[in-house]
């Protein structure tokens, strides 16, 4: 039985990204990765500016602080100064504002008093050259790489973008995401069960997973335990980049799942991993594109999302950091427990001072979802009869970052 490391490699080696568009940098490109480099198309600030509103001087003229010079110009932001300061000069200057060719330094306005309509006396430190200046290209050189394909795009960057005069670029598309639960049990939540059944709840945990990273879910309703039901919504889901399917993939007279995929030309890759919960987790791929057969109990789904799907839907995003995200923490507690193989157990997760502490959370099994509810992370049993005492260090599954932002 595959380990869960050689499984995520598995299907790491058959994800790949979405073949990048020409994207406008509209709010709707917030998440999206870069797929090329982005250069500054001019210096910036193109100009040396003032960073305050005050006057803008010759330091050498200033050699104590104080002095009593001839206002000659007066430079707003967005005009250009149309005087070179000589000796004994000074030119009013406001934040932004360009620096008139001469001066070298600015003073604040506090620090001076005018005298009359033309004069300011300055009472201050020597001021030093580049005092309160922002010189030509300090932010950014003309043709300087500011944001590197594989970048995740946040509103700075966007920002950015705008700054150097791009409003499209080359991102990666938003991946589709088919969601397809399978089962004659399930009904959809605003159904009442009747006897025998449960409602679907996999279908709207896993295709918020999907928003969560980043995806872009495609519900496909609810298919059945019998060929003809599963066929046509399998058909369909595989005409996008990546299929999730939920139930159906253990070693029951009614798991037809594998083998319809299959007959719809999937080649399988692994159909067991050495975990707890969802060890009859499949994967698999028709072309380019990729397959999960997830266990129909909720926490197996959830699970085996985080640790196999997530790291491929990441891959199909563009970003070069697939996951999963985990860390060592210390745990909080002495905790028995039995298992024969490794065990993801629900877990509360938190940064204390000394570093990562956690803390296993109630939990009865692969279908206790409610137990889910106080936990962030899953921590990682080895297999075995095991007393843990507190301060033993595991490594912690985290599921409750996003990857857009």
């Amino acid at each position: 039985m595959l380990s869960v490391a050689d499984a995520q490699a598995i299907v790491l080696q058959h994800a790949r990204p979405l073949p990048a568009e020409i994207t406008p940098l509209s709010p709707a490109a917030l998440g999206l990765v870069l797929a090329e480099d982005v250069s500054c198309d001019l210096d910036m600030p193109p100009y040396d500016k003032s960073l305050m509103d005050g006057y803008a001087v010759r330091s050498a003229d200033l050699p104590t602080g104080e002095g009593e010079l001839s206002v000659v110009e007066e430079i707003t932001a967005g005009h250009m100064p149309v005087r070179t300061l000589n000796s004994g000069e000074a030119a009013s200057i406001m934040t932004g504002a360009p620096l008139p060719a001469g001066a070298d330094a600015v003073v604040m306005k506090e620090r001076t008093e005018s005298v009359g309509a033309t004069r300011v006396r300055i009472a201050d430190r020597p001021p030093r050259p580049g005092q309160n200046v922002l010189s030509r290209g300090r932010e950014m050189r003309h043709g300087e790489v500011v944001l590197p394909a594989g970048a995740v795009l946040r509103p700075q960057d966007l920002g950015l973008l705008a700054t150097v005069g791009r409003t499209a670029a080359r991102l990666h598309p938003t991946p589709e995401i088919a969601v397809l639960p399978t089962g004659d049990e399930i009904v959809e939540p605003a159904t009442r069960p009747g006897l025998g059944q449960i409602r679907n709840s996999n279908g709207p945990m896993l295709a918020a997973q999907v928003a969560r990273a980043g995806g872009r879910p495609k519900l496909l309703g609810i298919a059945r335990d019998r060929l003809e039901s599963l066929r046509p919504p399998i058909a369909e889901g595989l005409r996008s980049p990546l299929m999730l399917l939920s139930g159906g993939v253990s070693a029951g007279k009614l798991d037809l799942v594998p083998g319809v995929l299959q007959e719809l030309g999937v080649t399988p890759y692994f159909h067991k991993v050495e975990m707890k919960p969802g060890k009859p987790v499949f994967f698999g791929a028709r072309g380019s594109t990729l397959v999960f057969g997830l266990p129909g109990n909720p926490v197996s789904s959830l699970v085996c999302f985080e640790l196999f799907v997530r790291p491929a839907l990441r891959r199909l995003r563009g970003q070069a950091d697939a996951g999963p995200r985990l860390v060592q923490a210390a745990l909080g507690e002495d905790f028995a427990y039995s298992t024969d193989r490794p065990t993801y157990h629900p877990a509360f997760l938190e940064r204390c001072e000394t570093g990562w502490w956690v803390r296993p959370t109630p939990w009865f099994g692969s279908s206790d979802l409610r137990g889910l509810l106080p936990a962030n992370a899953f921590v990682v049993f080895p297999a075995g009869d095991r007393h843990h005492r507190a301060g033993e260090v595991f490594s912690v599954l985290r599921v409750d970052s996003d990857d857009v932002i």
